[in-house]
């Protein structure tokens, strides 16, 4: 009980102060470049919807006589679904978004510690949190790259199963690698690393995108850098919390006797 409670506050801890840092740099880096985007989203609904009016009002000539001509928007979206309003209500919806998925991030580390018995130390942290990023980052990003509102994407579900498949896989290569530093090991690792990418990612339909390369680019820059920056924070701050909950323990418990 007292090691799951150890385990328990090290990885709530150290989730929530690295996804607060994340927060913050995000907002800085990332939500900027979002918020052009949907400009460029936007524009391109607005005229989207205006075509299509144009050529369902009456009288409208045809552009060809014999298959009548409509134009529907690239991306459907629900009018009266609700999202938070622009400002202070958005931003604290993201950083609650981020610091929630951060703390189940450090939770996803520390089970996986436990599971194959490898302790997260502040020493060891970094190479944890390094992991951590590229398996859940970079390695997907190399097929997937981060994606702004407005341009073309996959199939959703077809997207979801190829980055967890590549998650899993590339996760699994480090713990491999890692426990049982042998050639066999390094071999089954680097075919699980390789092989999600000789599969392939699902290939987003051949549409034009509204949103500028420059700006997709330093979107998927931008995003992976603050990526990177939470998991090198959280993997040593586990360790951090989970060894001076270690070392406090035996004083509280002699306290009590």
């Amino acid at each position: 009980m007292q090691l799951f409670q150890r385990i328990f506050f090290a990885a709530v801890l150290a989730g929530l102060a690295a996804g607060l840092v994340m927060s913050a740099f995000q907002q800085w880096k990332v939500v900027p470049l979002i918020l052009q985007a949907e400009t460029f989203e936007a524009t391109e609904q607005v005229h989207d919807h205006a075509v299509v009016a144009h050529e369902h009002a009456p009288g409208t000539p045809a552009h060809d006589d014999a298959v009548p001509t409509t134009v529907a928007p690239t991306h459907a979206h629900d009018e009266n679904a609700w999202t938070p309003q622009d400002g202070l209500e958005r931003a604290l919806y993201t950083v609650l978004a981020d610091v929630l998925g951060s703390i189940a991030f450090a939770f996803l580390l520390v089970a996986t510690a436990i599971v194959v018995k490898i302790d997260i130390t502040p020493r060891n942290g970094l190479l944890w949190g390094l992991g951590g990023w590229i398996a859940f980052q970079l390695a997907p990003a190399f097929g997937l790259p981060p994606e702004l509102p407005g341009m073309a994407a996959a199939d959703l579900g077809a997207r979801q199963l190829w980055w967890w498949g590549t998650a899993i896989a590339s996760a699994g290569a480090f713990l491999l690698i890692a426990k049982r530093p042998n050639p066999v090991s390094f071999a089954i690792g680097t075919f699980l690393l390789l092989a999600p990418h000789v599969i392939g990612a699902p290939v987003a339909p051949d549409e034009p995108s509204v949103v500028p390369a420059h700006l997709a680019t330093a979107f998927a820059a931008s995003a992976l850098t603050v990526s990177a920056l939470f998991w090198l924070l959280v993997g040593p701050l586990i360790g951090y919390f989970n060894q001076v909950f270690q070392n406090t323990a035996p004083a509280t418990r002699s306290a009590t006797l």
